[in-house]
């Protein structure tokens, strides 16, 4: 099975998709006129505007832009920030953080659109709840057959990708650390404990439904994130003298893997590129049509400021959080010392804070992946209500629980593979209609941005 789908990925993650990912955010990037670097410091005091607990001003079944904010961050933060910079490092050598960077940066051009879309898109259900996504953008791109079919295929392949295999990925890394953490202590431990915990904990949150979620993920977000940043420069700080030496790594190794020597070895670009990019999409997710779901519900003051908000969660996942992994694991040089994934976060924290170390990752996983997990389940179950009505919600809800519980038990490889190809097959349908509607987002920037 392993082997089935990494050959299917091994295709599917070739010069086409990169081309179309890293090109869609290219275009975005000189049709906007290099808008993430333009509109940075505006996009941030829209966002320092927005911070309140307190729900802001909102028609029911909205969030305020804060909350759309924080929902759009809790799933781009998550394991792919600890363990998917690890796998990225591993399998495409250090110069795949070099792609990951060119990725983000456009991307937070690709994003810009998504949100933009998704807000001038989205509609009001019969019970009053706002709701929108590529579903409703990809509809508008592409009249009559075709686009009932894209969407259609979307909304499944979004389903199996986030709702279904990525959880699985989500609940899969956090047993893994936790069992880590018990057997480095000679204590038997069994990960679907976490399964289950987390499992319940979930259907809590799937009972309150998107005004629960919301309520939470402001909350937590905003902690988890600051817990990790700190505790991340505490171990760089310990290591400041390789920081120079790992920049010039990433650089170099990104057109030339073998300069890294050792596990770098037989590492092409191709790889190179092909990891980072894909590492970088699973992490922030820019292109892939996740996060529109999020900030269809803010309550914006229009298309365009939303869309500058959601820049910066891109910014703030790849070029602060998943760095703090990268530089952490860099300069403690474990990066080729065999292990993978969270086990590699893992042994980078241990060699500088000792015994605490495995513990603190494992506890920021269990943050950053819990709400990941949230957040992917309600994007997921907006195209299960599209699909089939709010009847099936449940049933989709209740499938999503079970696989959080075996996805604990699984080899990681195997679940790191079926998620990545089905973020694949998501992205193709997402992209199409973001070409065909740039020139909606092109007006609404213009229209709205009185600086421009």
């Amino acid at each position: 099975m392993l082997d089935l789908v990494a050959s299917i990925n091994g295709v599917l993650w070739g010069p086409v998709l990169l081309i179309l990912l890293c090109g869609t955010g290219i275009y975005y990037t000189f049709r906007l006129k290099f808008i993430q670097v333009r509109k940075f410091g505006e996009a941030c005091k829209l966002l320092f505007g927005h911070i309140t607990f307190k729900g802001g001003e909102r028609k029911e079944g909205e969030m305020t832009p804060f909350q759309a904010l924080s929902t759009a961050i809790a799933a781009q933060v998550g394991t792919g920030n600890l363990a998917g910079a690890a796998t990225a490092l591993v399998m495409g050598g250090p110069g795949a953080i070099f792609w990951m960077w060119i990725s983000a940066f456009f991307g937070m051009a690709t994003i810009y659109g998504e949100a933009t879309l998704a807000q001038t898109y989205k509609t009001t259900t019969d019970d009053g709840e706002v709701t929108g996504g590529p579903v409703y953008y990809i509809q508008a791109a592409f009249k009559g057959t075709l686009g009932k079919v894209l969407a259609t295929l979307f909304a499944i392949f979004i389903i199996l990708a986030l709702g279904f295999m990525g959880n699985m990925v989500q609940s899969n890394s956090i047993g893994v650390a936790f069992e880590s953490v018990f057997t480095a202590r000679g204590i038997a431990f069994n990960p679907i404990i976490v399964g289950v915990i987390l499992a319940v904990f979930a259907a809590f949150i799937f009972i309150g439904g998107t005004k629960r979620l919301a309520a939470v993920v402001e909350k937590v977000v905003p902690f988890m994130a600051m817990f990790y940043i700190l505790g991340s420069l505490f171990v760089i700080f310990m290591n400041i003298t390789e920081v120079p030496n790992v920049l010039r790594l990433i650089v170099e190794c990104a057109f030339n893997p073998a300069a890294a020597g050792g596990a770098a070895v037989g590492i092409t670009i191709q790889q190179a590129v092909r990891y980072g990019v894909a590492r970088g999409l699973f992490s922030n997710e820019a292109g892939m049509g996740s996060t529109p779901h999020a900030h269809a519900r803010a309550a914006a003051k229009n298309p365009h400021e939303q869309g500058l908000v959601a820049m910066l969660s891109v910014f703030i996942d790849t070029f602060i959080v998943l760095n703090m992994t990268v530089f952490v694991i860099l300069t403690s040089g474990v990066w080729d010392s065999g292990a993978t994934g969270i086990a590699l976060t893992q042994s980078a924290f241990v060699s500088v804070m000792g015994g605490f170390g495995d513990i603190f990752v494992a506890l920021c996983l269990l943050f950053f992946a819990g709400s990941t997990i949230l957040s992917w389940h309600f994007f997921a179950a907006v195209n299960v209500k599209w699909l089939f009505g709010e009847a099936a919600v449940k049933v989709y809800s209740s499938i999503v629980l079970i696989f959080i519980v075996v996805g604990s038990t699984l080899k990681v490889n195997l679940v790191w593979e079926l998620a990545d190809l089905f973020n694949g097959l998501m992205v193709f349908p997402n992209l199409l209609a973001l070409l065909a509607l740039s020139g909606v987002v092109a007006a609404s920037s213009k229209k709205f941005d009185k600086k421009n």
